[in-house]
């Protein structure tokens, strides 16, 4: 009754249209929901069908590649993003890791991985942010896939500069030599299989660095999912 009250008086606000919350809605309204770009790539898995596969195809071997949604400029995902990444709603993250994985445990894909591990920030943006927002997502895929994750197998060596607005070429030579495993997590890598988490996936240049130096460092196999790719 309280909580009812409550929610009456000062009703939380979706995060993808600010339109106020009911009851039973978490984070994003139902209409909202029903109109996020969402993807099929875990449908097509390792296939040609997969155009996000097709991405990584001669660069890196990836066993698999998703996204929950397609990147819309100046839509609903990108307003997500902006306020998981900006705006300090980590629980924003986590809630659409929880449902994101819930779909891959329902098509059997928690089969294939041992640990999820998430794109590293900059210790420095790290600090200034408070929290990564690939971070997040990973804790919520590993809680609905029954999966551990950590955020201590990879570290970002260099503050490279945004990647917005660079083009491939530019994009690749921001993070060449960029990432490292950590020595302490090398035998946590070592014959694993690794789903790579980040929040958005643009050229891929970010996630292919990072699944060469897990590669290198022993991983079985790297796997690849984001919340949205462009």
């Amino acid at each position: 009754m309280f909580e009812d009250l409550l929610s009456l008086l000062f009703p939380e606000s979706c995060y993808a249209c600010d339109g106020a919350l009911v009851r039973g809605e978490k984070c994003i309204c139902t209409s909202c929901n029903a109109k996020l770009p969402y993807t099929d790539f875990h449908v097509h898995g390792a296939t040609e069908l997969n155009p996000l596969q097709r991405r990584f195809w001669g660069k890196v071997p990836v066993r698999f590649a998703f996204s929950y949604f397609y990147f819309v400029p100046k839509g609903r995902v990108q307003r997500l993003l902006h306020k998981l990444k900006y705006k300090g709603v980590q629980e924003l993250g986590e809630h659409l890791g929880q449902r994101y994985g819930s779909l891959l445990s329902n098509y059997q894909y928690a089969q294939h991985f041992d640990l999820l591990v998430p794109v590293p920030l900059h210790k420095y943006k790290l600090r200034r942010r408070g929290y990564n927002q690939s971070d997040v997502f990973a804790k919520g895929l590993a809680e609905a896939l029954q999966l551990p994750w950590s955020s201590n197998v990879l570290v970002r060596k260099v503050a490279s500069s945004s990647q917005t607005r660079k083009s491939r070429l530019e994009r690749w030579q921001n993070v060449e030599e960029v990432f490292q495993v950590r020595q302490a997590q090398t035998a946590a890598v070592q014959d694993k299989r690794i789903l790579l988490v980040d929040d958005v996936l643009t050229t891929g240049a970010t996630l292919e660095a990072c699944a060469v130096v897990l590669l290198a460092a022993g991983a079985a196999e790297v796997s690849i999912v984001t919340i949205a790719a462009a």
